[in-house]
């Protein structure tokens, strides 16, 4: 499922920033956000087994999920637009791999503490290698 999840982020990615140069950055945002409503909304009713009525019961910080929704997109129609797909998309997996180390080295939200030894940060600093590598040109 992570595959899948990362594909179609990179696809999304694109497609949203396509969108975006001919309709504008908010309005492909608002056309986006609104089917994945609309099609969350359908998934809730046919699939769904948890209970709506309990969300006064999780905690108030859980719903910036939303909120988070919104920024993900403009950020990454905007990082697309500035740079390229690969380029962005890796310093976007760099990010996410930093703040999910961070999570899981203290415990945050709920989440299981799990050690960050030395050989974590040497992934990490490959990965920036990596990127930098790649986006290196010969002069």
């Amino acid at each position: 499922m992570s595959i899948v999840a990362g594909a179609a982020m990179s696809f999304q990615g694109v497609f949203n920033t396509r969108l975006s140069e001919k309709i504008g950055l908010y309005e492909s945002n608002m056309f986006v956000q609104g089917t994945a409503f609309v099609l969350a909304l359908a998934a809730m009713f046919i699939l769904g087994k948890g209970d709506i009525m309990q969300l006064t019961q999780a905690s108030k910080v859980y719903w910036l999920g939303g909120v988070l929704g919104l920024i993900i997109t403009v950020t990454v129609m905007l990082g697309i637009g500035n740079l390229s797909p690969t380029y962005a998309i890796s310093i976007i997996l760099i990010s996410q791999l930093l703040v999910a180390a961070i999570i899981d080295a203290f415990g945050l939200f709920g989440s299981e503490k799990v050690s960050f030894d030395w050989n974590k940060y040497v992934g990490i600093a490959v990965m920036i290698a990596g990127v930098l590598l790649f986006k290196w040109q010969r002069s």
